[in-house]
């Protein structure tokens, strides 16, 4: 067993304080936001809070959940999330599968025909232009079906795909399988890591996604939580409280009891907005950190 030396003891040292330290900055920005929704909204404004609550309340918590509407956008968020990630995981994989067969007829031409939109964008108008012609506005779908598929991700899957030895693939044809059954019993199992990447991504996306909600959508019972929060964070207390035309989209449902004066003031209930809307894909991401991991490291396979 070979002894570390004094310079390599030293360098550990340095490495791992450097490393905490690091990692200690990174937290703290969280336990800060955390400590502040758990504490009163008049005493956070003397300043002074650092790691922990002061004054300890749920009040902010209280009055963020006190409106059904946020309930209904978290249904909505969480729906969107898993139903937008699984579809678009599926329908990229597909499309990816075929493009990475050599012997597909036309095979360059397609791909360069998908890169065109990677590059070149119609704009904003042109896009909420075909959302209403298809009839995707205030409708749940205006989330699910524009993202359904991603030339990045296809990319990516193509590359890992054609890593994969071909063999495999003819053991089952030789069984009789199809394309459709190879993918489901070589494809998607041998690339379950870079699936599962591209699922957190595709996830994240889908739940930090505020702008779909607040442009595309006009009925408070499709707006997902990112939008409902945003409008939190974007109001103060006197505005939330008045009738103006910037608000025509929520109703006066949105705001009925919204405030306890005595223990919460608006920047409380924008940190408490900020901490609802993202411990949820915070809590998740340790539990796939590990595929991800995997999908990033991974190498080619060999025959």
């Amino acid at each position: 067993m070979q002894i570390a030396t004094k310079k390599e003891r030293m360098f550990d040292i340095v490495n791992y304080t450097f490393l905490i330290l690091f990692t200690l900055m990174c937290l703290y920005p969280f336990v800060y936001m955390l400590a502040l929704s758990f504490n009163t909204g008049t005493d956070t404004m003397k300043g002074g809070i650092t790691f922990y609550p002061r004054l300890f309340t749920l009040s902010n918590y209280a009055a963020i959940f006190r409106d059904g509407i946020i309930l209904n956008a978290y249904k909505i968020t969480i729906l969107r999330t898993v139903l937008g990630t699984l579809v678009s995981v599926f329908t990229t994989g597909l499309v990816a599968y075929g493009l990475s067969e050599r012997t597909l007829p036309g095979r360059k031409i397609l791909m360069s025909f998908l890169l065109v939109p990677m590059f070149f964008s119609g704009g904003l108008i042109p896009y909420y232009l075909s959302l209403q012609s298809y009839g995707l506005l205030d409708t749940f779908f205006v989330y699910i079906i524009p993202g359904i598929f991603s030339i990045w991700n296809c990319i990516v899957m193509k590359t890992f795909f054609m890593q994969i030895p071909e063999s495999l693939k003819e053991s089952v044809r030789i069984d009789g399988g199809n394309e459709l059954q190879i993918f489901f019993r070589i494809i998607f199992p041998t690339s379950l890591p870079m699936f599962a990447a591209i699922s957190l991504f595709l996830a994240v996306g889908h739940w930090n996604d505020w702008f779909t909600g607040a442009y595309f959508v006009s009925q408070t019972d499709l707006v997902p939580v990112q939008t409902y929060l945003q409008l939190i964070m974007n109001r103060t207390m006197t505005s939330f409280l008045e009738k103006d035309a910037t608000m025509i989209i929520f109703n006066q449902q949105l705001t009925m009891g919204l405030f306890d004066f005595a223990k919460t003031t608006s920047f409380s209930l924008k940190v408490t907005a900020v901490v609802v809307g993202t411990a949820p894909i915070l809590i998740v991401y340790p539990f796939l950190q590990k595929y991800f991991v995997k999908g990033v490291m991974i190498g080619s396979l060999k025959e």
